[in-house]
């Protein structure tokens, strides 16, 4: 039955893929429906209410419940975000939107953008939920399968709507979302991470003003773009000082690096160093992350607050204002104010001559992990690994995770993927090129998700 699962979950995982989710940052992008409309069909058999909801009929969401026995009882939600990010097809080896199942050094794996993050997850949940349903089980809280619009660009289409307009229908004592389940350490004992928290995300649009002119005579002009590429020069220039979250010393002690390495690692004075020793590309970006506040200017253009919006850039005119976005990521503690405090320490003199304008700023967020969803996944994880052992780790990208814990609930970022897949190659097919994942993590997902919903509302 188990084997006819992971069937399901390859095909669900392949439409999904096929479907073409992506979002590109702009409102009028994902055309998540369509993704919801599958999972929709998919679990239609269930006779289960199927909730479909959103701000546009382009960018729905889907939910799905099954009632429990006991209103006391603590409920559950598997939440899975149907949008995938863009992509450059010219880097990649296969159609990036193919669903291809091709062998690979491990097994088949099932190629396309979206595959790891996060439609194997989507996917599978969806097939747990329904094969749950299907079977006749009854939990003792409510089960939610909750398919999620918009998580690629902050929530505001997605998460962030649904818990200011369908609060009810998404509230859950505890979810399950993405992403965990990668080994680590030695082989016969690995570490297990399970994604307990992530850094806070306080985007940033900095404006800078100059003074239009002809660009025939650009001596002494108070040219905005010149003045904006050295902002972005001292921001990408800038190096603060590390901090260590409470998490830290155990992600170092189950990275199954040398002593020497967990010391460096370990000492404010002398991490930073050790950095810049690691190789490009390397772990070292990550262990950047993991203990700094960063910033990464990453789009530039022209700039405008009138009716008319931005003034067209043109390369006979000197351009009078500028915007450039700033993605920053902040570590727990960390508040605007602070945000703004690196800003001027990085900009020194420049930082009078940009305008700041908030476009997230959301902070770091972490759920405790002694609980009995924590305890449900180490007995779930010890089935198939039994020497296994589950290590809670703070991530440095956002998920929306950071909402739920807004609303109270106890978010972890889990899965269970084969020992056999390599940590960092698979860190590198987030929003990377040849984005895939191999039926083995899958078959041990799906399963995942039913031995921890049995364990926990059985």
């Amino acid at each position: 039955m188990r084997n006819e699962l992971t069937g399901q979950t390859v095909e669900l995982l392949q439409t999904l893929i096929r479907n073409q989710c992506v979002n590109d940052g702009t409102s009028t992008s994902g055309n998540e429906t369509r993704n919801a409309a599958v999972l929709r069909q998919f679990l239609g058999s269930t006779g289960l209410d199927l909730h479909q909801t959103g701000p546009t009929a382009q960018r729905q969401s889907l939910v799905a419940r099954i009632e429990g026995s006991d209103p006391g009882a603590p409920s559950l939600c598997l939440m899975g975000h149907t949008d995938v990010v863009p992509v450059s097809p010219n880097g990649w080896s296969r159609d990036p939107f193919g669903g291809e199942l091709i062998e690979g050094p491990a097994g088949p794996e099932v190629w396309g953008r979206g595959a790891v993050d996060m439609l194997n997850l989507t996917a599978s949940m969806a097939v747990a939920f329904r094969h749950l349903a299907m079977t006749g089980f009854r939990p003792k809280g409510d089960l939610i399968y909750f398919a999620v619009a918009d998580e690629e660009s902050g929530g505001a289409h997605g998460m962030r709507w649904m818990a200011d307009h369908e609060g009810d229908s998404i509230r859950a004592d505890y979810v399950l979302t993405e992403n965990g389940g990668l080994h680590s350490g030695p082989r016969e004992q690995p570490y297990v991470g399970i994604n307990v928290g992530e850094k806070g995300v306080a985007w940033r649009r900095l404006r800078v003003r100059g003074t239009p002119g002809h660009g025939s005579t650009p001596f002494k002009a108070d040219n905005a773009l010149m003045t904006a590429a050295a902002v972005v020069q001292r921001v990408g220039e800038y190096r603060p000082s590390p901090r260590f979250h409470e998490l830290w010393r155990t992600r170092v002690e189950t990275l199954g690096v040398s002593e020497e390495a967990q010391r460096n690692l370990l000492d404010a004075e002398r991490i930073d160093a050790f950095l810049d020793t690691l190789p490009i590309p390397g772990p070292g970006a990550h262990l950047h992350a993991c203990t700094h506040t960063t910033f990464s200017c990453n789009t530039i253009g022209p700039g405008g607050d009138g009716p008319g919006g931005a003034t067209p850039m043109k390369t006979n005119v000197i351009p009078d204002c500028v915007d450039i976005g700033v993605d920053v990521r902040t570590l727990p503690g960390e508040h605007a104010d602070d945000v703004d405090a690196h800003l001027r320490a990085a900009l020194g003199n420049l930082y009078d001559r940009v305008e700041v304008e908030i476009m997230m700023n959301d902070p770091a967020s972490i759920s405790r992990s002694d609980t009995p969803l924590w305890d449900s996944l180490a007995r779930s994880i010890a089935k198939p690994f039994p020497a296994a052992r589950p290590t809670p780790q703070l991530i440095v990208g956002f998920t929306d995770s950071r909402i739920y814990r807004q609303m109270g609930a106890v978010a972890y970022g889990a899965g269970l993927f084969s020992p056999d897949l390599d940590a960092a190659d698979f860190g590198r097919r987030f929003h990377g090129h040849d984005e895939r994942i191999d039926v083995e993590s899958l078959r041990l997902t799906t399963n995942l998700w039913l031995d921890v919903v049995r364990d926990l509302l059985g």
